[in-house]
């Protein structure tokens, strides 16, 4: 320090007697002139220097080496803003030693715009360096079940904190203590600013602890209007592509103030279900005549079906005394149970239906628009095309054999079979 103290002094007294003869100029000003220009050359000299060759050389040596993390940390800025990062402290290291002793005042200026540089690309480069690592972690279908968006937003809003203390307390010259010591009487105020995000990370934290949603999975909530796949788990959000492309953006906090179905299960289950009912007449269901019972046996689903049936009725009225010609008397066979045993048969069979799930045909409780038959099975895919081209496959041979069984499919009258019904009328 002495040895630079002594340089200076030597050079400012051959500036002064140069100026002297030469320029009517202040020896102090001019002093500050070319340490101004000094510091601004080499800024410049070297931002050149960092940004044109050091820069290009890193990022030839990632292309030609393929480590990934250089690769990310380059598309997201890393080294550019670390490079801002390194001219600031140049900056402010020969500010230190050109103006510290001689102008004071010219040196709190340079040192405080120095300093808030620094902290504002060591801030950003903070930024580069949490969003390469969050891009190769989310890279990683493993780790999707974790919010890392919102953590990692979080720690990026607990860093803008503090550096933003920072730099006030460099702009007032103050300890940053100092300004710590004074948040406790702003606590409700930073409460109440910051209540999403806090309420989204702890909302987050309890998505992952207890694995309820996890970016892929199929989301609905209809008080939201959000039906579709998770695209991004954010701090405050959650963003839902749903079936017709549009976008819904959910609070993180109202996935656990309110009920959502997430329809993950079914996904990992390998089967979806198919819970559909055809309607009856019921004025075509009758008992089984014994022509119909004789064409019905030579079905391929129904034989084995018939005949144990048959067994079980014989052996049951056997044992009866009363007078069997009379139909109310004894156990007979109907065009529906039979019915219902044939789809029984018939999903067992199906190639595209999971037989380790539950799968049934059922009769719900009658209506005004006939006897709800119910056919409750699962796919063995979970692919929405597929399922529905074989729960379609399924009810268009349903449709087509109610004939078979003299069953008829309940539907409302139309304009055309009232205008029908009127011109029969007419004629007769």
């Amino acid at each position: 320090m002495s040895n630079l103290n002594t340089v200076r002094e030597d050079f400012q007294q051959w500036l002064s007697s140069w100026l002297e003869s030469y320029l009517p100029i202040a020896p102090d000003l001019a002093f500050d002139l070319i340490g101004l220009l000094w510091i601004a050359a080499v800024a410049l000299t070297l931002h050149v220097f960092l940004h044109r060759f050091v820069h290009r050389l890193l990022a030839r040596l990632a292309q030609a080496s393929s480590p990934l993390v250089h690769r990310i940390l380059l598309a997201n800025s890393f080294f550019r803003r670390i490079s801002f990062v390194l001219q600031g402290v140049i900056v402010q290291v020969q500010a230190l030693h050109w103006f510290k002793e001689d102008s004071p005042t010219l040196w709190r200026l340079l040192d405080v715009i120095s300093e808030q540089w620094i902290l504002l690309y060591a801030l950003l480069a903070f930024f580069s360096l949490l969003d390469a690592i969050q891009s190769n972690v989310l890279r990683s279908m493993s780790q999707q079940l974790l919010p890392w968006r919102g953590l990692f937003q979080t720690i990026k809003l607990i860093a803008s904190v503090l550096v933003g203390l920072l730099a006030i307390s460099s702009l007032m010259g103050q300890s940053p203590l100092i300004l710590l010591s004074g948040l406790g009487a702003l606590s409700a105020v930073m409460l109440l600013v910051f209540k999403d995000p806090l309420l989204g990370l702890v909302a987050g934290i309890q998505l992952s602890a207890n694995r309820m949603l996890s970016v892929g999975d199929w989301l609905e909530m209809p008080k939201y209007g959000a039906d579709g796949d998770v695209i991004d788990i954010a701090l405050t959000t959650v963003k839902v592509r749903n079936w017709d492309k549009t976008i819904t953006t959910v609070p993180t906090y109202a996935l656990i103030s309110d009920s959502f179905k997430n329809w993950r299960g079914m996904t990992e289950s390998g089967g979806r279900r198919i819970k559909r009912s055809v309607l009856l007449e019921i004025n075509s269901i009758q008992f089984l005549e014994d022509e119909m019972f004789s064409h019905l046996k030579d079905a391929e689903l129904l034989g084995a079906y018939l005949e144990r049936k048959q067994h079980e009725i014989e052996r049951a009225n056997s044992a009866r005394t009363s007078n069997l010609s009379l139909r109310l008397n004894g156990r007979r066979l109907t065009n529906v149970g039979t019915f219902r045993g044939y789809l029984v048969s018939y999903l067992k069979q199906h190639p595209n239906i999971r037989q380790d799930m539950t799968l049934m045909v059922r009769q719900l409780e009658p209506t005004a628009k006939g006897l709800p038959l119910e056919v409750y099975a699962f796919t063995t895919t979970t692919n929405w095309n597929e399922y529905e081209d074989i729960q379609s496959d399924i009810f268009d041979h349903i449709f087509a054999v109610l004939p078979e069984f003299k069953l008829r499919a309940h539907e409302a009258p139309t304009g055309y079979d009232i205008r029908s019904l009127a011109e029969s009328v007419k004629l007769h």
